[in-house]
């Protein structure tokens, strides 16, 4: 029963984190003609996938940690796993997001040098937060392969 919960949870943290990045963001870039709506909707989607992927982390360590006394070699390499993924979000949404926010309103001041600069380091700072999700979906992706 514990390992029919734990893969419902791995299940639905992977396909959180592949349905938000991967096809939901993208599409609203694509079919909003607004980007500005389609960035802040874009923004509430990962906003919500973050907090759900910190449950998700929580939930699983606890659910591994209580079956370690029978399986500890097999477990633990998962909890890395499940930790490295949850230092993912950490970074990429709590970490990166508001300093992105900071920049997103001072280029919305529009028409000045300082906004051009903000431009240019929001890109920067947003290709990290990419690379970061990416990173963390692969390991989401070992994760469901490696869960028993």
């Amino acid at each position: 029963m514990l390992r029919r919960v734990r893969i419902l949870v791995v299940t639905f943290w992977a396909g959180l984190l592949w349905s938000v990045g991967f096809v939901a963001a993208p599409t609203l870039f694509v079919t909003l003609p607004d980007r500005m709506l389609a960035g802040t909707v874009a923004g509430s989607l990962f906003h919500v996938t973050a907090w759900l992927s910190l449950a998700c982390a929580a939930v699983l360590a606890l659910l591994l940690w209580s079956g370690m006394r029978d399986e500890r070699q097999t477990l633990r390499p998962l909890l890395w796993l499940i930790m490295a993924m949850a230092v993912c979000t950490l970074a990429g949404y709590f970490g990166l997001q508001p300093a992105m926010a900071s920049l997103r309103a001072v280029m919305h001041a529009g028409g000045t040098v300082q906004a051009a600069a903000a431009l240019h380091r929001f890109g920067l700072l947003h290709g990290v937060a990419s690379f970061i999700y990416v990173v963390q979906s692969v390991l989401a992706a070992v994760l469901v392969l490696k869960m028993r």
